[in-house]
């Protein structure tokens, strides 16, 4: 029996590999078209939700390494650098907003942050489930405030999208800092409870 439990803990642990491989590849890639095109239009919002897939990179790497090492010092370490992780974006995020919204920058549309935002919508609540499952099955709470985050990136991308699509219709350009703004209590609420070692719907602690 023990050793059908490590073999099925052992299957986990490698899926959950896969995922934050898969996790930091398209981060990478996210982060990349999101930083470009928010520079480029001047974009609060798009150039908070790169900020936000460089931090997944980083959660993912961490993560990736708390998977590898499989102790409870790993998992602590985690989470903790996945709470701060979300605190730094939220400070980024809120004072930039404040700033183009007293300003009154205007950003220029971005068809290429439009497509990126409504592809994440998609890809990510999937990518999410699936790391929930395995932190639930290996007890990881690091695992899932990961999860979280990736959830926390389609939410993003469902305000990044909004704000986007009232400046490209309607010229509507308070709509990207006020975008930006909607995301920071979200942002900031996961951060708080990943330091506090909350961010976790696993039963039992990790082993």
């Amino acid at each position: 029996m023990a050793g059908t439990v490590d073999a099925t803990r052992l299957a986990a642990m490698r899926r959950g590999r896969r995922l934050e491989y898969l996790t930091i590849g398209w981060n990478s890639a996210e982060a990349a078209v999101a930083l470009i095109a928010g520079l480029l239009a001047g974009s609060i919002a798009l150039v908070g939700f790169g900020l936000d897939s460089v931090i997944e990179v980083s959660s993912g790497a961490i993560v990736l390494w708390r998977l590898v090492a499989d102790n409870e010092r790993a998992e602590r370490i985690a989470l903790k650098v996945v709470g701060a992780s979300f605190l730094a974006l939220t400070a980024y995020v809120a004072f930039d907003s404040i700033k183009t919204l007293w300003l009154r920058e205007a950003p220029e549309r971005s068809l290429a942050g439009i497509i990126l935002a409504g592809v994440a919508l998609v890809v990510m609540p999937l990518l999410a489930r699936a790391k929930r499952r395995v932190a639930t099955s290996i007890g990881s709470r690091a695992l899932h405030a990961d999860s979280r985050q990736t959830d926390l990136c389609a939410y993003l991308s469902a305000i990044l999208l909004g704000g986007l699509l009232l400046n490209a219709l309607l010229g509507w350009w308070w709509a990207d800092p006020v975008a930006g703004l909607a995301m920071t209590p979200i942002i900031a609420n996961e951060g708080r409870e990943a330091l506090k070692g909350e961010s976790c719907g696993c039963e039992r602690a990790c082993g």
